[in-house]
């Protein structure tokens, strides 16, 4: 990336010999096309150097997209010349970005000893935070949360899973279970602080929530892709995929290398693998990988999942943003013979969630959704793994901050997802013991 850069201050920059790529004077324009031209004309132009459409543009429907100062005046008159509809959302994505996450002396957490848990809601943490938060659980709730490193990242650090149960032995559990992975994009900040709101209502408020950990084994990732998430809170707060290298192939092509890292880990998955809506390009944000699972970290969670394949009912992927409850695709990109089912579970889960601030999520099914999808995790988990309850959740917002989401949104956003996935479980238990 050309972006302006300043020098990073953290403790976890020891592994990177970087500059922290500056927004300042981005802007974050909406767009609405309503032509096939338009469509292709904003595609052309996402290929430009520090252009990122944040969502696929589809026809008649809004897409955001950031632009660098040196094109904002040419791209703003060619939209009015040719009558296009468009708003701009924030002139400076960099304060954007600062008021995210403002840096102050008090505002990190710092792990001293079992006995001081001051973990915060209120503020998007480093994943040395995180994985201390998750020890703290591992030791003062000993009696039914545990540990597990599934594998590690391409750059060597530990993909930690937690499992909730109150069956704490090392005897494998015969209860169903329930996985929930997040943090799969680097930029979705909320996703990770959601999963570990869920982990807390349920280990912390175990009391209130005793019956979900006693009729269910819960397994969450909170951070599938640890790799790209500190590079977000080092160097590019926007960067999306992992930061895996293949040098000799991605050789091939004439980008810097630093742009062309990583592979999208949501398109690497083995069903309907490099097909539409991923890129062979390796220095696009939608590159699938050279092979389904040549990833390691979706091949640690694949293995894992297919461990326990026989246990798991509802496969849960949290990401962001649109405010959408997708239901996975199958082979033939039509309704499956259980559609009905899914679409019962889902909608309870959106009207409950609903009801708690009166935010409303779309309920979808990936064949009528407005732009093609394909090596996904959630598609996989039902149609390769035979999970029938499969989701994708797509958190808060809508667009307005969209990738930028303030942490004020955090424990509200985290309230009423757990109220949704309470509600699905509940029901889902319930049908089973019916059926």
């Amino acid at each position: 990336m050309n972006c302006a850069e300043s020098k990073p201050s953290s403790e976890e920059e020891e592994n990177y010999d970087f500059k922290r790529i500056s927004y300042k004077g981005y802007h974050l324009f909406r767009i609405w096309p309503r032509s096939d031209d338009t469509i292709e004309n904003l595609k052309i132009l996402s290929e430009q150097p520090n252009v990122q459409l944040w969502l696929p543009p589809v026809k008649n429907m809004s897409v955001d997209i950031v632009l660098p100062p040196n094109i904002i005046s040419s791209i703003k008159e060619e939209l009015k010349e040719n009558s296009i509809e468009f708003s701009i959302l924030s002139t400076d994505i960099q304060k954007l970005i600062s008021d995210q996450n403002p840096r102050h002396s008090d505002s990190r957490w710092k792990f001293k000893n079992e006995q001081t848990n001051k973990f915060t809601w209120t503020h998007y943490h480093s994943l040395d935070d995180i994985s201390n938060y998750l020890e703290y659980l591992r030791s003062t709730y000993s009696n039914f949360v545990d540990l597990i490193t599934i594998g590690k990242s391409a750059e060597g650090r530990d993909l930690k899973v937690i499992r909730i149960s109150s069956d704490k032995s090392d005897i494998e559990s015969l209860k169903p279970a329930i996985w929930i992975d997040a943090g799969v994009h680097a930029r979705e900040w909320i996703s990770p602080a959601v999963a570990l709101f869920i982990i807390k209502q349920l280990v912390e408020f175990n009391n209130t929530n005793k019956n979900l950990t006693q009729n269910v084994d819960w397994y969450i990732l909170p951070v599938s892709n640890p790799d790209g998430y500190i590079y977000t809170h080092t160097t590019d707060r926007l960067w999306k995929k992992s930061r895996s290298t293949d040098d000799g192939f991605r050789n091939r092509y004439f980008w810097e290398e630093s742009d062309c890292k990583g592979v999208d880990l949501n398109r690497n998955w083995d069903f309907r693998w490099n097909e539409d809506g991923s890129s062979e390009n390796p220095c696009h944000d939608t590159y699938a990988g050279r092979h389904p699972f040549s990833e390691p970290e979706t091949r640690a969670m694949s293995n894992f999942i297919l461990e326990h394949r026989d246990r798991i009912i509802i496969y849960l992927t949290l990401h962001s943003y649109s405010q959408m409850w997708l239901m996975p695709s199958n082979p033939t990109k039509s309704k499956s013979n259980d559609y009905d089912d899914l679409l019962y579970m889902g909608r309870k889960a959106v009207e409950s969630l609903k009801k708690l601030h009166g935010t409303n999520y779309k309920l979808v099914a990936k064949h009528n959704i407005f732009y093609p999808t394909s090596g996904n995790s959630d598609d996989w988990a039902k149609n390769k793994v035979g999970i029938k309850y499969s989701y994708t959740i797509e958190l808060r917002d809508r667009g307005t901050y969209g990738f930028l989401l303030p942490p004020s949104e955090i424990i509200p956003t985290g309230k009423e997802i757990f109220t949704a996935i309470r509600t699905l479980t509940k029901s889902v238990l319930i049908n089973a013991l019916d059926s």
